[in-house]
C-alpha cells in the first residue's frame, strides 16, 4: 500500500469527522462544545492539537516518517514533549552510527 500523499489522507476517521463537524458548525468552537458534551477549553485543546498534526503532515521539511510519527503523537498529546526530543536524538544517532558503517 502506498503512504498517504496528503494531510488528510494522514489523518484517523475521528478527526475527519471532527473537521467535517467543526466545518458544518461553521466553525464555531461553543457549538462544537455543546455538540459533544464537552467544554469549550476541551473543543479548543482539540482543535489545537489537530492544527499542530496537520501541519506536522503538510510540512515541506524533510523529515523521516520516524519523526513525523513522533511529532503527530506529541501533537496529539500522547507522548511528551521531553520523550519526543529524546527519541529523536536516539534516532539521529543511530543514523549517524549507520552512515559510518558502525551498526
Amino acid at each position: 500500500m502506498d503512504a498517504p500523499r496528503h494531510w488528510i489522507d494522514r489523518l484517523s476517521d475521528e478527526e475527519r469527522a471532527f473537521l467535517k463537524r467543526f466545518v458544518l458548525a461553521s466553525g464555531s468552537l461553543k457549538a462544537m462544545a455543546e455538540e459533544y458534551g464537552v467544554s469549550y477549553p476541551t473543543i479548543r485543546l482539540r482543535l489545537d492539537r489537530l492544527i499542530e498534526k496537520i501541519k506536522i503532515f503538510d510540512s515541506e521539511q524533510r523529515l523521516s516518517e520516524f519523526e513525523r510519527q513522533l511529532r503527530a503523537l506529541a501533537a496529539e498529546g500522547k507522548l511528551e514533549l521531553s520523550t519526543m526530543k529524546l527519541l529523536l536524538e536516539a534516532h539521529r544517532l543511530d543514523l549517524e552510527q549507520l552512515k559510518k558503517g558502525n551498526p
